[in-house]
């Protein structure tokens, strides 16, 4: 064969082995890109949010593959860059951690405008080393940089860092390099996003939970409010229950005075018809009488202080002040008078004599907490209860007697009958006693008063008496001086009999 031949073999033989072994390191490098994208996206996976995870990942494969002697990821944080994973970084250099403000014209100013990869074959041969710019210049003088190579990070047009790398000899870098550090660049917003994504959902969940314990704190105050509204309740007027769930305290039970309406109402004739009547008559009776006056105390926001069988104790202007509280307690016994009359049907068919009258006196009285550490029971103490019970003894079925002050009150809107001076058990003068005649508001048309003194009848039931404060002399009994309160507290206090 001739050696012209021979040599040509040789040569194509060569560029052979040249081609496959530059194959094979292609290859090879191919494999390594996707073994390193591989651990990488693992890392990602793995990290739960994690960035520093994934960023060291980044930063020690890209470094590796395309073999840069330094270099890291900066992050963006709208003016300067700081430094998130670096790698190798020479020691002079790493003394100097302070943020990066981009410099007009400078690599990381040039990624802020916009370019998408800014390549420096020779840093000192760039414009900003010859112009002695002081990062450039350290980085080349303290670092040794000489090639690098700046990939932004960008989530659409936002940018978000920096993959940089350096190398310390001229040596550019390849565009498979580079592509290669835009694909390691592609990873860290994808791990950013992630790790953006995840503390918004773990910051959603947070206060999703937090709603759920503030819910359930207050599911557990207002089942507790209303427990104890409920018990409260069951011992107190519904009122005061609700004034101390409202003020968080039971200052409101704590003794106090103030001016108010008590009405004392009764069935007349009830006691006979309990001493003759089965259990179970006398329960649905009074079952009966109850659903019809109870509505009508509600209706006019009176405090219920005391009941027992048929009495009712009713007053207004505690434990929440109201206006005009003597002519809502009148227009609420006009009511009851009127709910127990539709009653009286009733009861007059099953053979029952069965009246109702009522007392309401107005004046000063002590209001409080009685009772013992498992019952106790919201009161009002003084002359004027005493008055108003004294009063619903004496009147007669279908009566309501009223004191002077209410009449006074309450006689340019309600017809009013004048009974008369009557003497009543536990006061020491007479009273001037009228009755409520009518339930359509009309100007008061007074009848002369008897001249007559009435007295009270022995075994009235008075319903209770307690202390008032009296008024100026000359007054009424329950307007009397406050040295007249005091003797009527000791002679008046439970006169129930």
């Amino acid at each position: 064969m001739p050696q012209e031949t021979l040599d040509d073999l040789r040569q194509d033989c060569a560029d052979l082995r040249r081609r496959l072994a530059q194959s094979e390191a292609e290859r090879d490098a191919v494999l390594a890109q996707q073994t390193a994208i591989t651990d990488v996206l693992q890392v990602i996976n793995s990290s739960s949010g994690n960035v520093t995870l994934v960023f060291d990942a980044l930063v020690d494969k890209a470094l590796s593959l395309c073999e840069a002697a330094f270099g890291g990821l900066l992050r963006f944080d709208g003016e300067c860059f700081h430094r998130a994973a670096l790698r190798n970084l020479p020691t002079p250099l790493a003394e100097r951690n302070r943020p990066l403000r981009p410099a007009p014209g400078m690599a990381l100013d040039r990624l802020v405008r916009g370019e998408e990869i800014v390549h420096i074959p020779d840093i000192v041969n760039d414009t900003a080393y010859e112009l002695r710019y002081a990062s450039r210049v350290a980085m080349v003088e303290l670092g040794g940089a000489r090639s690098a190579v700046w990939i932004p990070l960008r989530r659409s047009d936002e940018l978000l860092g920096a993959f940089v790398a350096y190398r310390q000899e001229v040596r550019p870098f390849s565009e498979w390099q580079i592509g290669l550090l835009q694909t390691f660049a592609a990873q860290a917003v994808v791990a950013m996003e992630n790790a953006r994504l995840l503390d918004e959902l773990r910051a959603r969940t947070e206060e999703a939970a937090a709603w759920n314990r503030r819910l359930e704190e207050r599911v557990v105050l207002q089942f507790t409010e209303l427990e104890r509204t409920r018990q409260l309740k069951r011992f107190l007027p519904p009122q005061l229950a609700e004034l101390i769930i409202a003020r968080g305290d039971e200052a409101a039970l704590k003794p106090h005075r103030r001016d108010i309406v008590v009405v004392f109402c009764d069935l007349r004739g009830f006691t006979a018809f309990a001493e003759t009547a089965e259990p179970e008559a006398l329960l649905e009776l009074l079952k009966q009488y109850h659903a019809a006056v109870g509505p009508e105390v509600a209706a006019s926001e009176g405090t219920v202080g005391h009941f027992a069988g048929d009495g009712i104790m009713v007053y207004f202007n505690d434990p929440l002040p109201c206006d005009d509280p003597a002519g809502r307690g009148a227009r609420m016994a006009v009511a009851m008078r009127d709910a127990v009359a539709r009653l009286q049907s009733t009861w007059r068919a099953e053979g029952h004599e069965i009246g109702f009258g009522v007392g309401i006196a107005q004046g000063y009285a002590t209001l409080g907490e009685i009772g013992f550490a498992d019952r106790t029971d919201y009161t009002a103490v003084g002359t004027v209860c005493n008055l108003a019970a004294r009063l619903c003894a004496e009147a007669k079925d279908g009566q309501i007697l009223i004191s002077p002050r209410v009449a006074a009150t309450v006689r340019k809107t309600t017809p009013l009958e004048a009974i008369g001076q009557v003497c009543l058990k536990g006061l020491s003068r007479p009273v001037a006693v009228h009755n409520i005649v009518a339930t359509q508001p009309a100007p008061a048309v007074l009848v002369e008063p008897r001249p007559a003194v009435i007295r009270v009848r022995r075994g009235a039931r008075p319903r209770s008496a307690t202390p008032d404060r009296p008024a100026p002399s000359g007054a009424l009994p329950q307007e009397q001086s406050a040295a007249g309160t005091h003797s009527s507290l000791r002679e008046l206090v439970h006169l129930w009999n």
